[in-house]
């Protein structure tokens, strides 16, 4: 194959498609002044990932085994930039490059494995993958997030006649990215049952391949924290209980909404298509692959209906929407049409989704600026203050631990129950955890003021640090305060 051929192929093209997205982002971040991560918890897979690497251990205060990572499969990943000597923020950001590449090929694969000869279809699902802003976000997040979606493609594009065991090993394998990974098992085990030939015998390769990594993956869980899911899993839900309270139909349109809010909401009408048509051509695949994009959505509605951040726990269903969504409106749209109304509404609906998906990369860049600019100048800012002002004996209670256990390494009374998961049960309550800073001993409280206004009051040695930076202030938030809980004894 000549270069030139070879530079046109699909996995080169998508490659750079991805590479030129992340790196976009990054350059519009720099130029916002900071580079970075947009969101606390990437420095909390830092902080485990940099203890693996360096100490050997599965913890976030070194020297403290803890299930505070929902992602054990993310931190080793991380872990290897450490072991090699890499700048961290260069190996995460390659590794996102990278993730989304994949995430592309594999769309572009799904779509020809439903449908072998849409290879232009194919290639634009990849490419808008390539480019679909919160999946560039994503990339650049430090974030587990296109790993679990790469491998909830994989899951959908393997064959399971040919691959069962494979399969098996995917699916447990997206275990030890995200919980969530769950989910597939249902469906991925009727793709095998659906198979004409020998049915039991692939299912249960399959089932055996899952349980080879789920069951270390639950006795690890059980070892560290005596449960058999991460500390996380409980805490999010104890968390924000009571969002749980509104209407089931409302928590379905807030969260429902969040993965198509781009380009990819002009593929919902072949979504639409394809599950009444895949149903009435018995193309039980494809049926599947939407339940998963339905299950997930439904799933955190009923029990996670969180909107923050983008979506973000939602995010991972986007590339699978966005392979079948083309491959649908590549049946349904009709380009070169004899029918002139045809023709034109063709012409226009892909000129409409091309342009809303470069408006959303640009104001894409710009939440991913503005975001990190935020977490900089208020978590990472407040954390080097906690390292160069604090006794190295202090304990310090805060809600965002990830770039304090980063910078500071501090002994931390987590507020959100990630290495301290005894305060889960009254994650909520003020009162209660007032009592629980008494009784461990707090020194310090990290937080923006408003997020738990009884324990500011509550502050025995009054105000020590506020950052005030002006980017979270302009985006509606406040800055983060340091509050010395209890008074130096003379």
């Amino acid at each position: 194959m000549s270069m030139r051929r070879w530079l046109r192929t699909p996995v080169v093209v998508l490659s750079a498609a991805a590479g030129l997205a992340v790196l976009a982002y990054l350059l519009a971040s720099r130029a916002g002044g900071f580079v970075g991560f947009p969101l606390d918890d990437a420095w909390i897979h830092q902080t485990y990932a940099r203890n693996l690497a360096q100490r050997g251990e599965f913890s976030f205060v070194p020297g403290q085994p803890s299930a505070g990572s929902t992602s054990p499969a993310w931190t080793v990943l991380l872990s290897l930039g450490y072991v090699l000597g890499l700048d961290f923020r260069l190996w995460t950001y390659l590794l996102g490059a990278t993730l989304l590449a994949l995430n592309a090929w594999l769309a572009y694969q799904l779509v020809l494995r439903y449908w072998p000869t849409a290879r232009r279809a194919a290639l634009a699902a990849g490419l808008f993958v390539a480019f679909e802003w919160h999946l560039v976000w994503s990339a650049a997040s430090g974030m587990e997030t296109l790993l679990f979606s790469a491998l909830a493609l994989l899951a959908f594009v393997l064959d399971p006649a040919r691959h069962a065991l494979r399969l098996g090993l995917v699916l447990g394998t997206s275990l030890l990215v995200r919980p969530d990974g769950l989910l597939l098992l249902p469906l991925v085990l009727a793709r095998a049952l659906l198979h004409p030939v020998r049915p039991f015998a692939k299912a249960g390769r399959l089932v055996s391949g899952f349980a080879l990594l789920c069951l270390p993956y639950l006795a690890f869980n059980h070892w560290l924290a005596g449960s058999l899911w991460p500390n996380t899993f409980y805490a999010k839900q104890a968390e924000y209980a009571a969002l749980r309270a509104s209407p089931l139909l409302a928590r379905l349109t807030q969260v429902g909404v969040l993965p198509f809010i781009g380009a990819q909401a002009l593929l919902l009408p072949g979504l639409v298509w394809l599950a009444g048509h895949a149903q009435r051509r018995h193309q039980w695949d494809q049926v599947l692959a939407l339940l998963w994009v339905a299950g997930m959505i439904g799933t955190y509605a009923v029990r996670l209906p969180v909107t923050y951040q983008h979506g973000r726990y939602l995010i991972p269903v986007i590339p699978m929407s966005i392979a079948l969504g083309m491959a649908a409106l590549a049946r349904i749209v009709h380009l070169d049409s004899t029918n002139m109304l045809a023709r034109v509404g063709s012409r226009v609906w892909v000129v409409a989704t091309l342009a809303l998906a470069g408006v959303f990369m640009v104001l894409g860049a710009q939440a991913y600026t503005r975001d990190v600019q935020i977490i900089e100048t208020e978590m990472v800012a407040a954390a080097r203050w906690v390292n160069a002002n604090t006794e190295v004996e202090a304990r310090v209670a805060a809600h965002d631990i990830g770039a304090l256990g980063y910078y500071a390494q501090r002994e931390l009374l987590d507020l959100a129950g990630l290495v301290t998961p005894d305060v889960i049960p009254f994650i909520r309550d003020e009162a209660r955890l007032a009592d629980w800073l008494d009784s461990s001993g707090a020194d310090y409280l990290v937080t923006f003021p408003d997020w738990y206004p009884e324990l500011v009051q509550k502050t025995k040695g009054g105000l020590e640090y506020q950052t005030g930076a002006p980017f979270s202030p302009a985006a509606g938030g406040e800055n983060m305060a340091i509050y010395r809980w209890n008074p130096v004894l003379p």
